[in-house]
């Protein structure tokens, strides 16, 4: 199992930028494909942007070109550049493994006001 700690969420204006933090402990982050996902009141969590080990990227479809996701093996970091905020991006933002592994960290709060 990996320990995760996410960072960086707030409160935002729609149209303005937040960047997400992951710092990942305890495994061979590296190689290891990441993931942040998302949860919004009543709705399931879903996996909103993905990196490998390799560096390749792949977004759901409602964030493409205004999230970037990407990864500093160095620091066992991975970070979520989240531009172009909208009402509906209001969430709690995970990272973890992709895919997850069980244990979850404790998200961080992500509030965009229109």
């Amino acid at each position: 199992q990996v320990q995760l700690v996410e960072s960086g969420g707030g409160l935002v204006q729609a149209g303005g930028s937040l960047r997400l933090s992951c710092a990942a402990f305890g495994s061979i982050f590296s190689i290891m494909a990441m993931g942040w996902y998302r949860q919004a009141p009543g709705k399931q969590r879903e996996l909103v942007a993905a990196i490998t080990s390799g560096g390749s990227t792949s977004y759901v479809d409602s964030v493409k070109g205004r999230f970037t996701i990407s990864r500093d093996n160095a620091k066992n970091t991975v970070y979520l550049q989240m531009n172009s905020l909208k009402p509906e991006d209001t969430a709690v933002y995970y990272c973890n493994r992709a895919p997850p592994q069980r244990a979850w960290g404790q998200g961080t709060q992500v509030t965009v006001s229109s």
